[in-house]
């Protein structure tokens, strides 16, 4: 057998290998391709309610807020507060609204990355998030850089009492920490060269009326 026959016999043996190949291709781009990450999930635990949503200056972050909590109250039937942060004057906030996803950046396999806020502990985690399933959200957290853990959150589409359904940092919404909170905007060129504030208008003379001798100092 010619080298040329050779060739050709081994193409038509490799064709329907390729048409396969061509076929599974799209199927497989399609099951790799991350979900949008933002929407409300309901954690591994079911104790909270985790409403994510893009943030920071471009919208390109991921943050993260509690909308719901299984138990609201504490053991002394008050609504419970954010007693082991660190940050003194953070500790009476509620817990309820609080914001525990940190503006996770957007990494180049289509996940986020960054800082989560643990409640429980007063302590901020490393944490990577993605989402494979539109129905799951995959969170990886770790400390120290070796101890790891994964959970899967589900993705939750009703609404139930004493969940919060208002825009952040509305009426009804969670609370954005200062560093996420929306920016306000910047005054006028005009207003920011007069400290914000316009000159007032001078009065119009009055018909007739000669004008005011200058006044010599």
């Amino acid at each position: 057998m010619t080298n040329r026959s050779t060739i050709v016999a081994a193409a038509r043996r490799l064709a329907p290998l390729a048409g396969l190949a061509a076929a599974l291709l799209p199927g497989l781009a399609l099951a790799a391709a991350p979900n949008d990450a933002s929407g409300t999930w309901l954690t591994e635990d079911g104790r909270a309610r985790i409403r994510t949503e893009k943030c920071g200056p471009q919208n390109t972050n991921l943050c993260g807020y509690v909308v719901w909590l299984k138990v609201p109250l504490n053991d002394k039937g008050q609504p419970r507060v954010d007693f082991k942060n660190p940050d003194p004057k953070k500790q009476a906030r509620p817990s309820l609204g609080l914001q525990l996803i940190m503006g996770l950046k957007p990494q180049p396999d289509g996940h986020y990355g960054g800082k989560i806020y643990n409640a429980d502990e007063g302590k901020f985690y490393d944490v990577t998030m993605w989402s494979d399933q539109p129905s799951e959200l995959s969170v990886r957290g770790c400390l120290l850089g070796f101890l790891c853990g994964s959970q899967t959150w589900n993705r939750v589409s009703d609404v139930v009492p004493g969940q919060l359904t208002g825009p952040t940092n509305g009426p009804g919404g969670p609370r954005a920490d200062a560093e996420w909170a929306p920016a306000p905007k910047a005054p006028a060129a005009g207003a920011a060269a007069t400290g914000g504030t316009k000159p007032a208008p001078k009065p119009a003379a009055k018909p007739g009326a000669a004008p005011a001798a200058p006044v010599e100092e």
